[in-house]
């Protein structure tokens, strides 16, 4: 630097060699440099995007593909000085390392994985590119590979396979789909036999319970009507029973016939009667 006085920006900064030694590394600021005796440069420690122009690969399968990917990287501002000291042009050596280590990934690479598999090529890439770089205080933050690019006969060929591949899955698809629509079908008949066998045998077991609880009532009807009878029964008393007997000779003395048989127990039963008449003044009494 000519006249020795020099302005250090705040992205920057700059290292300063005194008899050709390093001597220190200033921030930002107004600087002095002593011509002749210090020589300064400055380091940019912003982050850099450098584009890999578009250069043609070999992948483990012997296909030739273009490829350009973009670099991001920055120099570490605690190690600036290395980037001076240790390489003479520190953009140029990252992008021609990246390069050369894109080259070793793509040639243990098949053409398929390398285009199924962009991101595990991108990660590897950056991997090996920080295991060089660090020595120079540059870090490589991020690569993207923009595209893979094989040749167009080859293109072609992937272009029938995919396509070949499409109408084999749509037809695996459609086939599939039949046979799911007929277990369905099938599943749908199987379930509407079940439930009406169901329906059926809940409707007869119904009827059975219906037809056992009439019975039942049935059955309670007349036991009822039985105990009813025998109640009514067993409260008739003789005197009851004689005039019951007495309608019936009544019945019987109105129709044509000249003859009545009475039985045995008539008499027995006509005594309270007689009893009664001859208790009011008659004193008659009936013998057997």
């Amino acid at each position: 630097m000519p006249l020795g006085f020099t302005v250090v920006r705040q992205y920057e900064r700059m290292v300063v060699l005194r008899w050709g030694h390093l001597n220190r590394v200033v921030s930002a600021g107004f600087r002095i440099v002593i011509p002749i005796m210090e020589d300064a440069r400055k380091v940019d420690l912003r982050e850099r995007v450098q584009k890999v122009p578009t250069q043609k690969y070999i992948t483990a399968d012997n296909v030739v593909v273009d490829m350009d990917f973009v670099i991001y990287y920055r120099i570490i501002e605690e190690q600036a000085e290395q980037a001076v000291l240790n390489v003479q042009n520190f953009e140029q050596a990252v992008v021609n390392l990246a390069v050369a280590t894109l080259r070793a990934v793509i040639g243990n690479t098949s053409l398929a994985n390398a285009l199924a598999e962009r991101e595990r090529i991108r990660d590897a890439l950056q991997l090996r590119l920080d295991e060089v770089t660090g020595r120079w205080a540059v870090k490589v933050s991020q690569v993207e590979i923009n595209e893979i690019d094989p040749p167009p006969g080859v293109k072609a060929a992937m272009e029938r396979q995919k396509s070949a591949d499409a109408i084999k899955t749509a037809e695996i698809t459609e086939s599939e789909g039949h046979r799911q629509a007929q277990i369905n079908r099938a599943e749908g008949e199987k379930q509407a036999a079940i439930l009406q066998a169901e329906g059926k045998r809940q409707s007869e077991i119904l009827q059975a319970e219906g037809d056992q609880q009439a019975a039942v009532l049935r059955a309670e009807g007349f036991s009822t009507a039985l105990d009813k009878i025998f109640q009514v029964a067993s409260g008739i008393d003789s005197k009851t029973l004689s005039l019951q007997y007495f309608e019936v000779l009544k019945q019987l003395g109105s129709s044509p016939a000249t003859k009545f048989i009475f039985p045995m127990e008539f008499t027995s039963m006509l005594r309270p009667f007689l009893n009664l008449g001859g208790n009011g003044g008659q004193g008659q009494e009936v013998k057997e």
